[in-house]
């Protein structure tokens, strides 16, 4: 059982967690405007996908092992480790000297990203009741929401140079900075969370947790720009059709050997049990579902406003903000209406149903929109999202003792996980196919021969595919070789610079009305795909058999 604790101390211990899980979620976004100075140092752009790949596999592969560990050992015990190695792993990243100590050390720090992903939400169903846990879940939720507006903010101002007391900031402080917030809630979570006793012999299934871990890891690398990560073997002669066969046929014997071990595991990582109660089940399609619809309206109108908007990275960010409020209120006003009526489903519906309409609704943007109409179609998807999401977590940890919360919390994450990393690569195939299809062979293009005469871009357009196609019509990249035009018909007369310059900007506006146009065509078809992944959800959800949640807000539930 728990030892007492206070309402205060539980308010305590919910923040350190939160806070812990808030660098966790940042780091997932923090990194993406560090990647071009930390190339730039290093020299290597060709491992640049490992930065990011190796951190999100370390942390898919962790969070169904660590829930369940946890479960066993006991949650202070296992998100303790989980913070140690976390904050041991940002101080590395931030002290790599070269990018396989960066890549080593991001996958470190994966790990422990992992540990405090799959304890942080079970630790609300260790200290509240089923019936107070919503308020705390809808918290959580915000805390994504906001994250993932403040990570790019945030790296972009830290990557840049910044005179904070005396020391200048560069992109080792992106990660530098999760130390001392880290070590703080290493504190107080090892002063007040409570330790629980268990009354059975813990039991480790080390079969199943090998199986699980190359199960996940050869689907996240089948599909996760797989080109990329194998580049240097397929220069050596590798098939991609090959690699990628290779790695699904691995994903399929290693799931079926899973399954095979988990039958017979005393303490099974992922017990199969679980799936033969039908509201599990049906939840746990639900995430993944989730998952690809979520990303793929958070991800792609990053891009719309980049591209369409001609936003730069740090504008894009901060024009997702009415998204992010609708999805921070939401998730806090639900999770309070729940806990208050001790009833979920409606609000889970009310929440899919918006989302649905709401990303629906983004397949009417087009390159005349304005803003104001995204913003508005972006507030109530926030809404739709924020009220379903924690509404998830608060539905599956209804259907079980604290015995089997980890692992059963665990997987609503994991599930929702591989939901983001499938349908993000499906919807990001689905966009560049359709852009190159309307590009045609896009090299040929007035546009980019100029530009591979241009010293200063010429190593862009060397071979341009569609990404790099996208790449050349963001703000940044054209303001840089618009200056390169300038310097470099700076000696000519001045008649003679104006033609040019202005040839130069009429081909490169020709240039970014086709992009604009190829990508917003193809984008309403990922916004299609999306908002019916939504619609499924939404009809499974319909399906979820309701049982009122327990308990009030002096309820601490024990654990056996």
């Amino acid at each position: 059982m728990l030892h007492h604790i206070t309402t205060k101390q539980k308010a305590i211990v919910m923040s350190a967690v939160m806070s812990a899980l808030f660098l966790v979620a940042l780091d997932q976004t923090i990194i993406a405007t560090a990647l071009g100075r930390i190339v730039e140092e290093f020299n290597s752009f060709s491992s640049l996908t490992w930065v990011v790949t190796a951190y999100m596999l370390t942390t898919t592969v962790t969070v169904p092992i660590a829930g369940k560990m946890s479960d066993i050992f006991g949650r202070r015990r296992v998100l303790l480790i989980g913070v140690v190695v976390f904050v041991l792993g940002s101080f590395l990243s931030g002290g790599a000297m070269n990018i396989e100590q960066l890549i080593f050390a991001r996958a470190f720090q994966g790990v422990g990203g992992g540990i405090i992903m799959a304890n942080a939400f079970t630790i609300a169903g260790d200290l509240f009741s089923p019936r107070e846990r919503g308020k705390w879940q809808g918290l959580i939720g915000a805390v994504f929401g906001i994250s993932s507006v403040v990570g790019p903010l945030l790296g972009g101002f830290l990557t840049d140079p910044h005179d904070i007391a005396g020391l200048t900031t560069n992109w080792r402080w992106t990660f530098w900075i999760n130390v001392p917030i880290g070590v703080v809630s290493f504190a107080i979570i090892a002063k007040y969370l409570p330790v629980i006793k268990h009354d059975h012999k813990p039991t480790i299934d080390y079969a199943g947790a090998a199986l699980i871990a190359v199960a996940l890891s050869s689907l996240i690398l089948a599909v996760d720009n797989t080109e990329k990560i194998f580049a240097n073997m397929i220069e050596f002669g590798a098939s991609l059709m090959v690699i990628k066969t290779t790695l699904y046929s691995l994903f399929v014997i290693a799931t079926l050997g899973f399954i095979y071990v988990e039958h017979r595991a005393s303490e099974p990582i992922l017990p199969l049990k679980f799936f033969k109660k039908r509201n599990f089940s049906l939840l746990m399609a639900v995430s993944v579902l989730f998952g690809a619809a979520f990303l793929g309206a958070i991800l792609y109108l990053t891009q719309f406003n980049q591209q369409v908007f001609g936003a730069n990275a740090t504008r894009s960010g901060l024009m997702l903000l009415p998204m992010v409020f609708g999805l921070a209120v939401a998730a806090a006003a639900t999770g309070q209406l729940v806990s208050r009526t001790g009833k979920y489903k409606l609000a889970l519906m009310l929440g899919f149903s918006t989302a649905t309409v709401a990303i629906f609704m983004l397949t009417t943007l087009t390159p005349a929109s304005t803003y104001t109409q995204e913003a508005i179609i972006m507030l109530f998807a926030g809404a739709g999202l924020g009220a379903s999401m924690p509404i998830i977590n608060v539905a599956v940890q209804n259907e079980f003792t604290q015995r089997d919360l980890g692992a059963a919390t665990a997987s609503a994450q994991l599930f929702r996980g591989l939901g983001s990393t499938v349908g993000t690569a499906v919807l990001g195939t689905m966009l560049i196919t359709g852009i190159t299809n309307q590009l045609g062979t896009i090299a040929d293009d007035p546009y980019i021969q100029t530009l591979k005469q241009q010293p200063a871009a010429g190593r862009f357009v060397s071979e341009v595919t569609t990404d790099s196609a996208l790449n050349l019509n963001t703000p940044d990249f054209k303001n840089t070789v618009a200056d390169g035009v300038a310097n470099a018909t700076r000696e000519l007369p001045a008649t003679q610079q104006s033609e040019i310059q202005q040839t130069f900007v009429a081909l490169q506006s020709a240039f970014s009305d086709k992009i604009i146009t190829a990508f917003s065509d193809s984008l309403r078809n990922v916004f299609y795909a999306s908002s019916a992944l939504m619609l499924v959800a939404t009809v499974l959800a319909g399906f979820v058999l309701e049982k009122p949640l327990r308990g009030g807000p002096e309820d601490t539930p024990g654990m056996a």
